[in-house]
């Protein structure tokens, strides 16, 4: 029987696509084998390709990685400022930015393991992109904390870190449990204990 793989295989695509394709493919070696056992031969075989077309895309291994990581941190970045720029009170930021880490860790392919979950955390390369988007989210909810109560820098980012990390390791707890308790719940419990601490903050009236 003709794998279903093969069908693709030696079909001239534009590279923007290529690119797209061979992503998708790593994403879901990396996922079902890790990043140390997945090989490229798995690789460009899930994809449909020859190695040789995955190596004019990707010189290596780590390179694809690299791709996926970078393109999964921009996501969820792009997810929580996203949710910081919704209009309405703060609670309401705060529901939204706190759905937003739920909504990530729910994506098609559990992308959020390569960020939350990643097993190449020594390489400097990835922990350096790891620490970048921790960073970049806190910074993002600690500029609005800042914001709306005058805290200074320091305490608003330590606040902004605070909500972040509740929020995924809420998040990645919830889905691993798969029990009844649906998303939007969930994220509305984990909301009103943050909201709780939060809104205890006096906002600065301007």
């Amino acid at each position: 029987m003709t794998s279903t793989h093969t069908t693709t295989r030696g079909q001239r695509m534009p590279r923007s696509e290529r690119r797209a394709q061979l992503l998708e493919a790593a994403q879901a070696v990396f996922v079902q084998s890790g990043y140390h056992a997945a090989a490229m031969d798995d690789i460009a075989d899930r994809a449909g390709v020859s190695k040789p077309v995955l190596y004019q895309h990707f010189p290596g291994k780590l390179d694809l990685y690299l791709a996926l990581l970078d393109k999964h941190c921009e996501t969820l970045e792009g997810l929580v400022r996203e949710a910081l720029a919704v209009g309405g009170d703060n609670e309401v930021r705060v529901e939204r930015t706190v759905a937003a880490y739920f909504d990530f860790v729910t994506r098609e392919g559990a992308a959020f393991r390569m960020v939350f979950e990643s097993d190449l955390t020594s390489v400097p390369q990835v922990r350096a992109r790891l620490d970048a988007v921790e960073m970049n989210c806190a910074e993002a909810i600690a500029e609005v904390i800042a914001e709306d109560t005058g805290a200074d820098d320091e305490r608003a980012l330590l606040l902004g870190s605070a909500l972040a990390g509740m929020a995924q390791v809420s998040a990645r707890h919830w889905l691993a449990q798969g029990g009844d308790i649906g998303e939007a719940e969930a994220a509305t419990i984990i909301t009103m204990l943050a909201w709780r601490g939060l809104g205890s903050f006096p906002k600065v009236e301007t």
